[in-house]
């Protein structure tokens, strides 16, 4: 996969709550997590991660700071999409959960 294609994946500089929950949904899966083992492990509710990933309210920072301490998955991926920083290893596994998520959305649209 190409540099504009994990652009468009992460939705590069998109800062909506859309394209946040996007990548939420994505870094809990590429995490090997549900929403309640995320939720829990951040200190949050499970609603919390629900809202969170249907775009009703944008991630939290306890959230945030977990994925980037146990998961290696940066600050910079989950605000803005950010990925040229992230270890490859850690960029497989979200690429491959995003791709995922991309083609869930097409199907729900279809």
């Amino acid at each position: 996969m190409n540099y504009e294609e994990k652009s468009a994946l992460a939705r590069t500089g998109d800062f909506s709550k859309e394209a946040a929950a996007l990548r939420l949904r994505a870094a809990r899966n590429a995490a090997g997590l549900g929403q309640a083992e995320l939720g829990k492990a951040a200190k949050i509710t499970k609603a919390a991660i629900s809202n969170s990933e249907n775009a009703q309210s944008y991630p939290g920072r306890s959230v945030m700071i977990y994925l980037y301490r146990e998961h290696r998955i940066d600050l910079n991926f989950m605000i803005c999409g950010e990925f040229a920083q992230l270890p490859g290893d850690v960029q497989d596994r979200l690429f491959a959960a995003l791709e995922d998520e991309a083609s869930a959305l097409d199907q729900a649209q279809n």
